[in-house]
Protein backbone atom coordinates (compact mmCIF):
# COMPACT_ATOMS: atom_id res chain seq x y z
CA UNK A 1 0.00 0.00 0.00
CA UNK A 2 1.07 3.68 -0.76
CA UNK A 3 1.33 6.41 1.16
CA UNK A 4 -0.33 8.87 -0.99
CA UNK A 5 -3.50 5.56 -1.06
CA UNK A 6 -3.49 5.47 2.44
CA UNK A 7 -3.91 9.32 2.88
CA UNK A 8 -6.84 9.27 0.60
CA UNK A 9 -8.69 6.05 2.33
CA UNK A 10 -8.14 7.87 6.15
CA UNK A 11 -9.39 11.31 3.97
CA UNK A 12 -12.44 10.00 2.93
CA UNK A 13 -13.14 8.49 6.01
CA UNK A 14 -12.78 11.70 7.47
CA UNK A 15 -14.96 13.83 5.07
CA UNK A 16 -17.67 11.02 5.43
CA UNK A 17 -18.02 12.16 8.98
CA UNK A 18 -17.40 15.49 8.37
CA UNK A 19 -20.19 15.18 5.94
CA UNK A 20 -17.63 17.27 3.51
CA UNK A 21 -19.66 16.05 -0.23
CA UNK A 22 -17.07 17.49 -2.36
CA UNK A 23 -14.22 16.13 -0.91
CA UNK A 24 -15.62 12.69 -0.79
CA UNK A 25 -16.60 12.79 -4.08
CA UNK A 26 -13.22 13.90 -5.34
CA UNK A 27 -11.62 11.52 -2.97
CA UNK A 28 -14.23 8.72 -4.28
CA UNK A 29 -13.51 9.90 -8.22
CA UNK A 30 -9.42 9.19 -6.90
CA UNK A 31 -9.78 6.04 -5.85
CA UNK A 32 -11.96 5.14 -8.78
CA UNK A 33 -9.22 6.07 -11.27
CA UNK A 34 -6.47 4.47 -9.03
CA UNK A 35 -8.73 1.17 -9.10
CA UNK A 36 -9.42 1.65 -13.07
CA UNK A 37 -5.87 1.43 -13.70
CA UNK A 38 -4.93 -1.13 -11.65
CA UNK A 39 -7.41 -3.11 -13.19
CA UNK A 40 -6.10 -2.31 -17.12
CA UNK A 41 -2.52 -3.40 -15.21
CA UNK A 42 -4.22 -6.71 -14.47
CA UNK A 43 -5.14 -6.49 -10.83
CA UNK A 44 -1.46 -5.61 -10.21
CA UNK A 45 -0.98 -2.43 -7.44
CA UNK A 46 0.15 0.66 -8.57
CA UNK A 47 3.41 2.45 -7.07
CA UNK A 48 3.37 5.83 -5.58
CA UNK A 49 4.58 7.26 -8.90
CA UNK A 50 2.18 5.17 -10.44
CA UNK A 51 -0.50 7.23 -8.49
CA UNK A 52 0.93 10.12 -8.47
CA UNK A 53 1.03 10.26 -12.61
CA UNK A 54 -3.39 9.65 -12.17
CA UNK A 55 -3.60 12.40 -9.87
CA UNK A 56 -1.72 15.13 -12.63
CA UNK A 57 -3.81 13.33 -15.29
CA UNK A 58 -6.81 14.06 -13.18
CA UNK A 59 -5.76 17.72 -12.18
CA UNK A 60 -4.88 18.41 -16.32
CA UNK A 61 -8.53 16.77 -16.86
CA UNK A 62 -9.90 19.32 -14.63
CA UNK A 63 -8.49 22.66 -16.15
CA UNK A 64 -9.39 21.43 -19.54
CA UNK A 65 -13.13 21.14 -18.45
CA UNK A 66 -12.36 24.24 -16.66
CA UNK A 67 -11.89 26.12 -19.91
CA UNK A 68 -14.36 24.28 -22.26
CA UNK A 69 -16.66 25.59 -19.34
CA UNK A 70 -15.94 29.29 -19.40
CA UNK A 71 -16.26 28.99 -23.01
CA UNK A 72 -20.01 27.67 -22.72
CA UNK A 73 -20.66 30.24 -20.17
CA UNK A 74 -21.06 27.82 -17.42
CA UNK A 75 -19.08 29.30 -14.63
CA UNK A 76 -20.64 27.29 -11.92
CA UNK A 77 -19.68 23.80 -13.33
CA UNK A 78 -15.93 25.58 -13.75
CA UNK A 79 -16.02 26.61 -10.14
CA UNK A 80 -16.60 23.00 -9.11
CA UNK A 81 -13.79 21.84 -11.38
CA UNK A 82 -11.65 24.62 -9.44
CA UNK A 83 -12.50 22.93 -6.05
CA UNK A 84 -11.80 19.78 -7.16
CA UNK A 85 -8.66 20.61 -8.56
CA UNK A 86 -7.49 22.20 -4.94
CA UNK A 87 -8.36 18.70 -3.50
CA UNK A 88 -6.62 16.67 -5.65
CA UNK A 89 -3.27 19.12 -5.89
CA UNK A 90 -3.24 18.44 -1.79
CA UNK A 91 -2.11 15.07 -3.02
CA UNK A 92 0.87 16.05 -5.20
CA UNK A 93 4.39 17.06 -4.38
CA UNK A 94 5.22 20.50 -4.30
CA UNK A 95 5.05 22.03 -7.60
CA UNK A 96 7.96 23.83 -9.04
CA UNK A 97 7.97 27.32 -10.04
CA UNK A 98 8.84 28.68 -13.90
CA UNK A 99 11.57 29.70 -12.92
CA UNK A 100 12.35 26.29 -11.28
CA UNK A 101 11.95 24.16 -14.28
CA UNK A 102 13.66 26.81 -16.73
CA UNK A 103 16.83 26.63 -14.36
CA UNK A 104 16.24 22.49 -14.55
CA UNK A 105 15.23 22.75 -18.55
CA UNK A 106 18.99 24.93 -18.89
CA UNK A 107 21.02 22.33 -17.42
CA UNK A 108 19.14 19.55 -19.37
CA UNK A 109 19.62 21.16 -22.27
CA UNK A 110 23.26 22.12 -21.71
CA UNK A 111 23.36 18.12 -20.40
CA UNK A 112 22.15 16.75 -23.97
CA UNK A 113 23.75 19.12 -26.04
CA UNK A 114 20.43 20.54 -27.31
CA UNK A 115 21.38 22.95 -30.55
CA UNK A 116 17.56 24.45 -31.27
CA UNK A 117 13.90 23.32 -31.65
CA UNK A 118 14.40 20.07 -33.08
CA UNK A 119 16.02 18.49 -30.06
CA UNK A 120 12.69 19.09 -27.93
CA UNK A 121 11.93 15.67 -28.05
CA UNK A 122 15.34 14.92 -26.50
CA UNK A 123 15.74 17.42 -23.82
CA UNK A 124 11.37 16.81 -23.22
CA UNK A 125 12.32 13.02 -22.73
CA UNK A 126 15.07 13.42 -20.36
CA UNK A 127 13.33 16.53 -18.19
CA UNK A 128 9.91 15.09 -17.44
CA UNK A 129 11.20 11.71 -16.43
CA UNK A 130 13.62 14.15 -13.39
CA UNK A 131 10.55 16.39 -13.00
CA UNK A 132 7.82 13.54 -12.63
CA UNK A 133 5.10 14.80 -10.44
CA UNK A 134 6.66 17.99 -9.77
CA UNK A 135 5.41 19.86 -12.51
CA UNK A 136 3.14 20.13 -15.22
CA UNK A 137 4.30 18.93 -18.60
CA UNK A 138 2.51 21.97 -20.76
CA UNK A 139 4.69 24.33 -18.38
CA UNK A 140 8.17 22.16 -18.95
CA UNK A 141 6.99 22.43 -22.80
CA UNK A 142 6.66 25.80 -23.10
CA UNK A 143 9.95 26.61 -20.92
CA UNK A 144 11.80 24.26 -23.02
CA UNK A 145 10.60 25.68 -26.32
CA UNK A 146 10.93 29.13 -25.17
CA UNK A 147 15.03 28.09 -24.33
CA UNK A 148 15.17 26.47 -27.36
CA UNK A 149 14.07 28.79 -29.80
CA UNK A 150 16.19 31.91 -27.91
CA UNK A 151 19.00 29.46 -28.71
CA UNK A 152 18.09 28.98 -32.78
CA UNK A 153 17.79 32.88 -32.79
CA UNK A 154 20.94 33.61 -31.04
CA UNK A 155 23.03 30.66 -32.63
Amino acid sequence: MTDVRDQLRSDLRDAMRARDVPRRNTIRMLEAAIKNAEIDKRGAELGESDILAILQRQVKQRRESIEQFEKGGRDDLADNERVEIAIIEQYLPQQLSRDEITARARAVIEQTGAAGPGDRGKVMGMLMRELRGQADGSLVNAAVSELLEAMAESG
